[in-house]
């Protein structure tokens, strides 16, 4: 029988031409009708998935092979799209609003690509195809019109709002938040069509927020009552005679502990350490053996695989499992018996494995500790603690000893280790935000952190010598245009990274992380860095960790809330069962199914970390609003084209507005991320520490704005020499030309909300701007505002910046004014001696670009050479 694979790997040949089912039929020499039947459902199966196409001619082809591209649509709120290729060698693809058909966020489409930018630049293409609709139902608010209504997304990636006829509303009323499943998609002018499905509430109801956040994302919340029931026949205890079946290794007398947070209920993992005579230190790591109880195939891990992984909300978890497993059975309370998988490590004195063994056990924790008292045995030596735990005091000095010497060589090996400051939102019984923690990295944490990476490695390399299918963790080495672009940026803070592009090792930039340490720079670096990566995902084949610096990687420690690791349990038990292989046909299958699970998984975590992040936001959002007018100390994380973005001490972020900036006008310089104001040069830079009030809190964006504490207006300066008084500045963004704001920066000012970098802008208009706009007389600036009236109209005002800088000078008092003439390339090249005379030859001037002047003589005096900035 022909596999997917053959077929796929048929029709890539680069001496394949498309062939009709008759061609493809005598190519396999299919004769048994079953089989031909078989190979017909394939053919379909494939073509309605987008892997394979039906040409006009009924020929069948790859769509790589037909200048098509098949990939997952990333939309942004502004209407443009990306594509992400599923082909990893191939750049994203830029998707104009007009190219997009009907597709929206999400969507896995085919797209032809049609041009590509300047100078090699960026790909654009159209969306050709809809393969699969992601969006099936959206939530929003609804807003009533008597004989129709709409719902605005609450997800700003979907940009039209759902038309909703009156015979769909099943209830809804203006200002509900309702979740509506799409009828029809929408097509060209016509917006998408609608019907409500359920009514959470009204919007300002509590707990309609976070419900919000769940239908949107389509989280799912009850299980199904199969998956309950098979869940419930999971036993409450376990037998010796199932500990003999199975020949577990009995670990139970050791010294094992599981160390977690104070409110964790699924402990899923376990370590002890031990000093041996020969001066090496033995770990061992051992794991909750779910895979045990959620067998293959079963409705329990059916249901775990849809869910991907738990999703930590602010307020609740959504498991992956039900509480009858993650919290009974599968959790490593202590002083009962738990089956678990093994895996023990010996380190040498340099820190590198001598020996390990992967193995199914029976373990029984002696305590439940917490990270908390940990810390405070280790740290502090807490007197009633270190009595309470001290037959394990001495256990854990040896635990810190060998975490701190496996950091250490995992930095030597050049891990790149980013140290964020986290939070933790708290909120009462009604889910109201009342405070955020910060949440702190200790010591505590280091040691299990080390000792679980320690173990996904050697299970990783293990398995992988092994050849048996398996899912790992992979983290690709990043783009090289991006890293150069970060190693530009590292620059304008005076460090450099040794290497060039992809040939950058990332001990080079954990070198940076350690030189920045405590710097006001070390935020906005380490967030730019980060940036510049690609994102960690499963894969079925193993290309390395470049964040870790490892070679094999995968994730086997928490099979309770991550699906990959429960099927990597399977494998493990399965191969340990049958002599350390599986059977040929285990193999066949599971080498088929390995790609599809780690492409689930990867896509369930980013829809995991989405919803977290929302609920953060929107709580962070929440907290803040009564804090309207209360001043806070913060620091600036991000320069953008429209403002700076300035995060709290509690790690609130919200923006100050190039508007909100009153004491001058500040143009944005991308290449050193600052806003340089004209008349005073005041530079405000990433890092920089500032006072700000919070000006307004938008709980529809979820968004924070700032202002500067002691911003004084901009002020008018007088001249002397002329009757007029000159305005000259206009407020805000305005007097700046009318070009269309930059459309690519976000928060913190790299990515916009497709995650994709984007160059930016240089101010609000996408222009500098332009001294010498306000005019004699009126002192009219560009922007249309009048200044203030002069008494005359016979000399026209005339300004300066005090600095000089730029090329502009302020005229002396009382010295006659004429206007500066320069070249397009802004070379002085003479003077004109009335305003509008034009010193270039053959009257070119006037065909470039004419300055008005109401009333009366007058310019700028100029002496000497002047560079003018170039417009």
């Amino acid at each position: 029988m022909i596999t997917e694979q053959q077929l796929l790997d048929f029709m890539r040949e680069t001496a394949y031409k498309p062939m009709t089912y008759q061609e493809l039929e005598q190519h396999f020499d299919i004769k048994d009708a079953e089989d031909f039947r078989e190979f017909l459902k394939l053919l379909n199966a494939l073509e309605e998935e987008g892997k394979i196409l039906l040409t006009s001619t009924n020929r069948y082809g790859v769509p790589e092979r037909m200048d098509l591209q098949r990939g997952r649509l990333q939309a942004h709120a502004k209407g443009f799209a990306f594509l992400i290729p599923e082909d990893r060698e191939h750049p994203d693809v830029y998707i104009h609003a007009n190219d997009l058909k009907s597709a929206m966020n999400g969507d896995t489409v085919l797209v032809r690509v049609s041009s590509k930018g300047p100078a090699g630049g960026r790909l654009e293409g159209e969306v050709v195809r809809i393969v699969k609709r992601a969006v099936l139902q959206v939530v929003g608010v609804f807003q009533s019109h008597e004989a129709y209504g709409f719902v605005l997304p609450d997800d700003k990636r979907i940009n039209r709002d759902i038309f909703i006829p009156k015979t769909s509303f099943n209830g809804a009323v203006n200002g509900q938040k309702v979740v509506v499943r799409i009828v029809s998609y929408p097509e060209g002018r016509a917006a998408a069509e609608g019907e409500v499905l359920e009514v959470l509430g009204h919007k300002d109801d509590p707990g309609v927020d976070i419900l919000s956040v769940i239908r949107k994302h389509q989280l799912p919340e009850a299980f199904p009552d199969e998956v309950t029931e098979e869940a419930e026949k999971a036993p409450d205890a376990i037998t010796e005679e199932e500990i003999v079946r199975q020949g577990r290794r009995d670990l139970r007398d050791k010294i094992i502990v599981t160390i977690d947070g104070e409110d964790a209920k699924d402990l899923d993992d376990a370590v002890n350490v031990e000093r041996l005579p020969n001066g090496n230190y033995r770990l061992g790591v051992h794991i909750a053996d779910v895979g045990y109880y959620v067998r293959e195939n079963s409705k329990l891990d059916q249901e775990a695989y849809n869910r991907g992984c738990s999703v930590y909300l602010v307020d609740r978890v959504i498991p992956m499992l039900p509480h009858r497993l993650s919290n009974g059975i599968c959790s490593l309370n202590p002083q009962v018996d738990r089956l678990t998988l093994s895996c023990e490590m010996e380190f040498n004195e340099h820190m590198k494995v001598v020996k390990h063994d992967i193995f199914t056990s029976v373990i029984k924790t002696k305590e439940r500790m917490t990270y908390t008292n940990v810390r405070k045995i280790l740290e502090e030596e807490d007197a009633e603690l270190m009595e309470r735990y001290k037959d394990l005091v001495d256990v854990f000095g040896t635990m810190k000893e060998l975490a701190l010497k496996l950091r250490a060589n995992r930095m030597r090996r050049g891990a790149v280790d980013f140290d964020f400051d986290e939070a933790k939102v708290i909120v009462d019984n009604e889910g109201k935000a009342v405070d955020i923690v910060k949440r702190e990295r200790t010591i505590a944490e280091q040691i299990i952190e080390e000792f679980m990476l320690a173990a996904n490695e050697t299970v990783a390399e293990h398995f992988h010598w092994l050849k048996v299918p398996f899912l790992y963790r992979i983290h690709e080495d990043p783009d090289p245009e991006k890293l150069q672009n970060f190693m530009a940026f590292a620059a304008n803070f005076g460090h450099q990274i040794k290497g060039r592009g992809n040939s950058i090792h990332p001990r080079a930039l954990q070198t940076l992380l350690e030189d920045i340490q405590g710097t006001k720079e070390q935020t906005v670096l380490s967030t730019m860095m980060l940036r510049s990566m690609k994102q960690a995902k499963y894969d079925a084949e193993t290309t390395g960790h470049f964040g870790l610096a490892a070679e094999y990687y995968s994730h086997f420690t928490s099979p309770i809330r991550r699906y990959p690791d429960l099927v990597i349990h399977r494998v493990i038990r399965e191969v340990l069962e049958n002599g350390g292989a599986l059977t040929a046909e285990r193999q066949e299958y599971l080498t088929a199914r390995m790609p599809d699970i780690a492409q689930q998984s990867s896509e369930r975590e980013r829809v995991a970390v989405d919803a977290e992040r929302d609920t953060e936001q929107m709580k962070k959002a929440e907290y803040m609003l009564d804090k309207v007018g209360e001043e806070f100390e913060g620091i600036i994380s991000s320069v953008t084209s429209f403002g700076m973005f300035i995060e709290l001490d509690n790690t609130v972020e919200g923006l100050t507005r190039l508007s909100a900036l009153t004491d001058d006008y500040y143009h944005f310089d991308e290449q050193h991320m600052a806003l340089i104001g004209e008349r005073t040069s005041k530079v405000f830079r990433i890092g920089d520490e500032v006072k700000v009030r919070v000006a307004r809190v938008n709980m529809e964006d979820y968004t924070i704005d700032f202002e500067l504490v002691d911003m004084k207006q901009r002020q008018r300066r007088e001249r002397t020499g002329g009757s007029g008084q000159g305005g000259g500045f206009a407020r805000g963004g305005e007097g700046r030309g009318k070009g269309k704001p930059h459309e690519g920066r976000d928060r913190k000012g790299g990515k916009d909300k497709t995650g994709k970098e984007r160059k930016g802008g240089r101010d609000a208009a996408g222009k500098p701007k332009e001294a010498g706009t306000g005019v004699g007389g009126g002192g009219i600036s560009t922007a249309g505002r009048s200044g203030r009236g002069g008494a005359g109209a016979g000399s026209a005002s005339s300004f300066g910046f005090g600095s000089g800088k730029g090329g502009y000078n302020s005229p002396a008092s009382g010295a006659s004014k004429r206007r500066k003439k320069t070249s397009a390339s802004g070379i002085f090249i003479g003077e004109a001696a009335t305003p509008g005379s034009d010193a270039r030859p053959n009257g070119e001037g006037a065909a470039r670009r004419k300055r008005k002047n109401k009333g009366g003589s007058g310019g700028n005096s100029t002496a000497g050479f002047v560079r003018k900035k170039k417009k």
